[in-house]
């Protein structure tokens, strides 16, 4: 055979050769795809790295979970427990996990230990009544946190006070709305260094301290819908000192009195405040849904100490005259209840007294008389 048949020859071999490569790998990627579909679990849909079981009425997390699931959606089920088996195995690639209304009421510790690389965890529209606070690592990698409508009892916010500074050093976007808190702890997002977007819409506090939205990375902050009634200088002063922050507060209940006067010269020098248009009175009544901005200073009633004291004392003298004319009424109650029993009482000391008397007069008349007076001596002999 010739030199050029032999290469030929060599050539046709090589080409079977990789034609046999190439359908073993093809092969390979069936099995494999074919594998990794035969993980999807019940009651959900896998489509590529995505895994989605809303509204299964499941009760736990589903197993087994694709090893290289990205996103996760639990929404709408009724997973009231997750605990450090939730789980079981590591998913380094799952960085979404959607937990929205599936009526969870406690998480564990170590739920989310084998989730090293989860950035975005959505719990809102849930009954959270415990968290603990070693549920997530301390090197925990979430940037987005829902909470809207999730907390169960708003006094729970000390416990996720803690959580925040323990666990969340990263988080960028923390949503709270909803929740009706009433107060926030002094300094609660003070650690959160890299916390940019922070929603509070829908609560109903009342005030916060000075340093509770301190945090030079803060960009956005919304307090829609709460009860605030005026911002004092210091926060003022507070909120002034966070550069490029935005800051939303219509829908709250703005009493447009003496107080409210260094908060409108705030509002006119800066503009960060983006609805500042839309803010208006709540009270006085002659106010009512006036815009803060258009207030003139003759406007603000403004009242002596005497007269805030009587004013403060009015509501004082309401309450005791009601409480005065309940003593009252249980009082003529229990008369009338125990009506025979006083009238024997007071004919007893009518006839205690008439017996008394009667001695004393008995005795005047013996005193009186000086023969009846000797008789009573030559008795007493």
């Amino acid at each position: 055979m010739s030199d050029v048949g032999l290469l030929r020859l060599l050539q046709l071999q090589r080409k079977q050769k990789n034609m046999c490569n190439l359908t073993l790998c093809f092969l390979l990627v069936l099995t494999c795809s074919s594998s990794s579909l035969s993980l999807c679990p019940a009651h959900c849909s896998c489509e590529s790295t995505v895994v989605n079981c809303v509204s299964q009425n499941l009760s736990s997390i589903p197993q087994p979970l694709p090893e290289n699931v990205t996103t996760l959606n639990l929404s709408g089920n009724n997973i009231r427990n997750l605990n450090n088996e939730s789980f079981p195995r590591t998913l380094e690639h799952l960085t979404h996990l959607y937990v929205s209304g599936s009526q969870v009421e406690r998480l564990d510790s170590m739920v989310f230990k084998n989730l090293p690389n989860l950035r975005l965890l959505d719990f809102s529209n849930n009954r959270i009544s415990e968290f603990n606070v070693e549920a997530l690592p301390q090197d925990s990698k979430i940037e987005v946190l829902n909470l809207s409508k999730s907390l169960f009892n708003h006094s729970y916010i000390g416990v996720f006070a803690d959580l925040f500074r323990r666990s969340l050093p990263k988080v960028s976007h923390l949503d709270l709305s909803n929740n009706d808190l009433m107060f926030l702890p002094e300094g609660i997002f003070t650690d959160l260094s890299n916390l940019a977007v922070l929603d509070m819409r829908n609560n109903t506090l009342v005030s916060f301290s000075n340093e509770t939205f301190w945090n030079r990375a803060l960009k956005e902050l919304d307090l829609r819908d709460n009860a605030l009634k005026v911002l004092p200088n210091m926060t003022l002063a507070g909120l002034s000192l966070i550069p490029d922050l935005r800051v939303s507060l219509a829908g709250n209940p703005w009493r447009c009195n003496c107080d409210v006067e260094d908060m409108l010269i705030w509002l006119e020098k800066h503009d960060f405040v983006v609805d500042r248009l839309n803010l208006t009175c709540s009270d006085p009544t002659e106010l009512k849904n006036v815009p803060l901005l258009h207030l003139e200073q003759s406007q603000l009633q403004c009242w002596s100490n005497a007269e805030d004291v009587e004013r403060a004392l009015e509501p004082s003298y309401v309450f005791l005259g009601m409480v005065l004319a309940l003593i009252g009424v249980i009082f003529l109650l229990v008369l009338y209840l125990n009506r025979k029993g006083i009238k024997k009482w007071m004919y007893n000391i009518r006839d205690a007294c008439r017996d008394h008397m009667e001695g004393y007069h008995y005795r005047y008349e013996i005193n009186s008389d000086p023969r009846l007076a000797s008789l009573s001596l030559n008795s007493d002999v």
